[in-house]
Parts: structure tokens; C-alpha cells; sequence
């Protein structure tokens, strides 16, 4: 079964191949495909779940942020 990511970036739908071994999460394949620095974000969202444990509050921290950099509808699909 091969997995693959489905997102649009800057309004241009695009698809990727994803593999658990190379990547962390879809968010740092697609980073890593459209050659966008995650340092920031990962230090941003480290100090955030430090501060709170609020899931939803992480989860809009990290939807913000990939929207801000032009990724949406970002979503893994699993093709046989």
C-alpha cells in the first residue's frame, strides 16, 4: 500500500509520495518538497506545548502557520 500526500500550495494542487521512514509528519515532507524552513515552527510549537496542554490550541497554532506559508488541505492518502 503506498501513501501519498494530497495539499495545494499557493493555489496549485500537488501530490507527493510519502514514506514514515524519510519523514517525521506530512507537514515536514511537504516542507521538505516545496523547500520551506520549519526551524521557526518547530521552536514556536516546542515553546507552545510547553505552555499549554491544549490539543486544540496546538492544532490551530499549526493550521495558521501552514496557512500563512500559502499550504492548504493538506491530507495523506493511501493508494493500493
Amino acid at each position: 500500500m503506498a501513501f501519498f500526500i494530497e495539499y495545494t500550495f499557493k493555489g496549485k494542487n500537488k501530490t507527493i509520495g510519502f514514506a514514515n521512514d524519510r519523514h517525521h509528519d506530512m507537514f515536514s515532507a511537504v516542507c521538505k518538497e516545496e523547500g520551506l524552513d520549519l526551524n521557526l515552527y518547530l521552536d514556536m510549537e516546542q515553546q507552545l506545548r510547553m505552555s499549554t496542554r491544549d490539543k486544540v490550541a496546538i492544532r490551530n497554532f499549526r493550521d495558521n502557520y501552514f496557512k500563512n506559508l500559502g499550504l492548504t488541505k493538506i491530507q495523506v492518502i493511501r493508494k493500493e
